[in-house]
Parts: C-alpha cells; structure tokens; sequence
C-alpha cells in the first residue's frame, strides 16, 4: 500500500499474513536496483533482504494514493493494481481513495458491517458503510502528525513538535509551549473524533467500530482515558487495507 508518507508492506502465503513492514517512498533507480536482484525492501532494522524466488511467482499487489509512486512500480515484475472498481463496496464515489475503500471493506469483511473505519495516517479520515456494503460517506481532516507540523512550521516561535515526542496524556489546561499544542491538538481532535462516532451510533446502533493508521494505536489510547465507553467499541486493527486487498479479486 503506497500511503502518503510511507510505503506499507505485507508478505501474504496461501491467503495467510506472514509478515508486515513499512519503508520510505523509492525512487526510480531503488526500483530498478529491486528489480535487477529480486528482492523487496525491508525496513534498515532488518539484516536480510526478502528473495523472490523466479521458481516461486510471487504477485506484487498495489495500492496507491501516490499517483507518481505508482507509475514507478508499473514496470516491476509481476505487478497488479488495484482500482476503485475492483472493490465490493457499493455507491463509491469516483475520487474516493483506494485506501479508505480497502480499509473499509477489510474491516466490513472481518468484522461484520455495519463499519465505521477511523484512519488515523498522515490525514485522519472516517469512512462508513452500511449493513448493505453502500458506502454512507466520511470525513477527511489533517491527521495528528500534520497538525503538530502546520503549527511548527506557519508560526514564528512555536516549536515544531512530532507524535512521538508525546509520552503521556496531555493536562488540559497547560503551564508550557509543548503541552499547551498537545492539549490544544489531541482534546479538540479526540472531541471531534467522539462526536463522529456518537453521529454514526445514532445512524447504526449496531455498528461496528475500527481504527487504523500509524497514529491508531496511540489515539484508540486516549480515547479509552477521555471516552472509556466509545473505547470500548472501538476495535484497533492495523492491517485493514491488507484485509481489504485480500478480498479483491484482481487476476
């Protein structure tokens, strides 16, 4: 899955998930370089490539939101892209994006739908189908990274903070620069976040919740301390774009 800021990797045997990483975008001459020695990227921590085995065909499935990443990989070997019209969810929208419709039918899929996905990646989305797999709609706003880098950046004196600086839940009401942004972002983006939900509930009773995203794992934290009872029906689950591509018929 080609995201926004990073690259996200799953290794697939037989329908089953053996492995995930993430790596940095790759230029056109990292491909090439791949390509040649038939291997995949893996991130630095690790000490050995992944081989593709040219007596073994292993099928590279994308998904991107990055139109020029994807024109690089299109001459990579056995390459399949998945579009729009390839996923099982009814009444999309043409500029959906391919991330939100995989989440959302990976998590319908394993989960039950109705859904509701909360995608909590470089921007934080919300996307909901029904108990018929029609899409009702979503939401899309700047996600936790980008909020604490648009105030670093655009202002003259506040610093430029990142998510993982952020070591515990925030005081609200702040006596310093740092914790002053934290509670200004995560508060005001948590209560947004809750009043989604509590929209989406009075819609579908019923429904299921899930959340994904490299910042899930930290806000589905904060919402059990600020909200425990919406934290209770979220379900945390960072492969849901992978469910999603499995379940895509793309030969």
């Amino acid at each position: 899955m080609v995201g926004n800021s990073r690259l996200h990797w799953a290794l697939f045997m037989d329908h089953i998930l053996n492995s995930t990483w993430d790596t940095q975008h790759l230029s056109k001459s990292d491909l090439e370089k791949l390509a040649k020695t038939n291997t995949l990227p893996l991130p630095p921590s690790s000490s050995s490539p992944i081989f593709l085995s040219p007596n073994l065909p292993i099928t590279l499935v994308l998904a991107s939101v990055v139109p020029s990443q994807t024109q690089l990989w299109q001459t990579y070997p056995n390459y399949r892209l998945i579009t729009l019209n390839q996923v099982p969810i009814l009444g999309m929208y043409h500029t959906l994006g391919i991330d939100r419709a995989l989440a959302l039918l990976g998590a319908g899929k394993t989960y039950g739908f109705p859904m509701l996905v909360i995608d909590a990646g470089t921007a934080l989305t919300f996307t909901g189908a029904d108990s018929n797999q029609q899409l009702i709609g979503g939401a899309i706003l700047p996600g936790l990274g980008l909020q604490f880098t648009s105030l670093g950046q655009k202002t003259g004196q506040l610093p430029l903070l990142k998510t993982r600086e952020i070591i515990e839940f925030p005081p609200r009401f702040a006596m310093n620069t740092p914790q002053a942004i934290h509670s200004g972002i995560i508060y005001t983006l948590l209560a947004g976040i809750k009043d989604f939900i509590d929209n989406w509930l009075s819609l579908f009773p019923d429904s299921k919740i899930a959340i994904t995203g490299g910042d899930s794992q930290l806000l589905n934290s904060y919402i059990k301390i600020q909200f425990p009872e919406i934290g209770e029906k979220i379900i945390l689950d960072k492969n849901l774009i992978f469910w999603g591509m499995r379940e895509v018929n793309f030969g």
